[in-house]
């Protein structure tokens, strides 16, 4: 192909050309700049014992070890939360790694089959913050 015959910047071509290229850039950075949990607003509460978070549907939640129902047990799925946004009793910081934000914490919550048990932080897309302590 000539030089002359190769698409420009000042041809049709060229130009959509760097217009795909533009484009292709903006949504790498809006990929990038993805809102964080905080960014999805905070847990509320009912009024109860009951903080409400948004949360990812179908996440698994966690039994407990032992008979200690205070630290999750990454090991051992008690059911699923299917709820989306699902209700928590308390957090729970300083527990295995699930990642994240808040690498180390744990949200106490009953599943929907009614097992008590615990959801990783990562699947839940309210910043939990608000919530007690366990």
């Amino acid at each position: 192909m000539r030089k002359k015959d190769r698409p420009g910047r000042g041809t049709k071509a060229g130009r959509v050309g760097a217009l795909l290229a533009a484009t292709a850039l903006t949504v790498g950075v809006a990929v990038a700049t993805a809102p964080s949990a905080a960014a999805a607003g905070a847990c509320w509460n009912d009024g109860s014992t009951k903080w409400w978070c948004n949360n990812i549907s179908g996440a698994p939640v966690y039994g407990t070890v032992g008979n200690n129902h205070i630290y999750p047990d990454p090991n051992t799925i008690v059911g699923y939360m299917n709820s989306n946004p699902s209700w928590f009793y308390c957090k729970e910081d300083n527990q295995a790694w699930v990642g994240g934000p808040h690498s180390t914490r744990w949200e106490m919550t009953v599943a929907d089959n009614g097992r008590l048990g615990f959801m990783k932080d990562t699947a839940i897309s309210s910043e939990t913050d608000p919530l007690p302590n366990c």
